[in-house]
């Protein structure tokens, strides 16, 4: 037989412990979004924890961010963690930028990479993922795997049904996400229309540098205020 255990307020254990997440959760929230205003303008890479150094993606990203960082004085946001974030700080480190991971407790430890100039320690993933994307002018994906996935179709999702505003969403290597993309244009579009055409135009592809460093210069200075509508 189950028994309500209630405390002196009124409210069952379980309901005040779901009180108190509900206010951690509303707290790291507002102060994550409130942190990641200080960085504008600004950046945000995602991708793989497991493509490390040495090998030839992590350079590609490594190179990139530096410049971003020495040419544009933009500052890169990254998960914070090793892999292709590690490598997105590292470049923004060496170009001596603002280099920002926003890091994640997660139950097996995951190290803040050690090219971080700022890191800004979150919980819970919402508030993280909503930090990343809050003000940043452009979004840059990487290969990586279900939380970079994750991460991209929210991305997309919102921009789709105008809870933010526009803002460029590069993916960065067409080896990688050229079949991703076929198969949102085969099965999404043509097959099934779960898309429209205009859907497949929020992002785009591209392997060079030079033309995300012209797009990120043309980008629009964002502080927030047009995202979750």
């Amino acid at each position: 037989m189950y028994v309500r255990r209630t405390t002196s307020n009124g409210m069952s254990e379980e309901e005040k412990i779901e009180t108190v997440k509900f206010k951690m959760m509303t707290e790291e929230f507002h102060q994550g979004i409130d942190i990641v205003r200080e960085y504008n303008p600004a950046v945000t890479m995602y991708g793989s924890t497991r493509i490390k150094d040495g090998q030839p993606f992590y350079e590609r990203v490594r190179k990139l961010a530096y410049r971003i960082t020495k040419e544009l004085n933009y500052a890169v946001l990254s998960g914070g963690g090793p892999g292709i974030m590690e490598a997105a700080n590292r470049g923004a480190f060496e170009a001596g930028g603002k280099s920002v991971g926003l890091t994640i407790k997660l139950p097996t430890e995951q190290t803040a990479n050690p090219y971080l100039t700022d890191e800004i320690p979150f919980h819970y993933f919402f508030a993280r993922q909503s930090a990343m994307s809050f003000s940043t002018e452009v979004c840059i994906f990487c290969p990586g795997g279900f939380g970079t996935l994750n991460e991209l179709f929210e991305i997309l999702t919102l921009q789709q049904t105008n809870k933010i505003g526009r803002i460029p969403v590069i993916l960065f290597g067409s080896e990688f996400w050229g079949p991703i993309d076929s198969m949102i244009r085969e099965n999404l579009l043509n097959k099934y229309q779960t898309v429209s055409s205009s859907d497949v135009n929020i992002y785009m592809i591209s392997d060079s540098e030079d033309e995300i460093l012209e797009i990120i210069k043309n980008s629009q200075f964002r502080d927030g205020k047009d995202s979750l509508n």
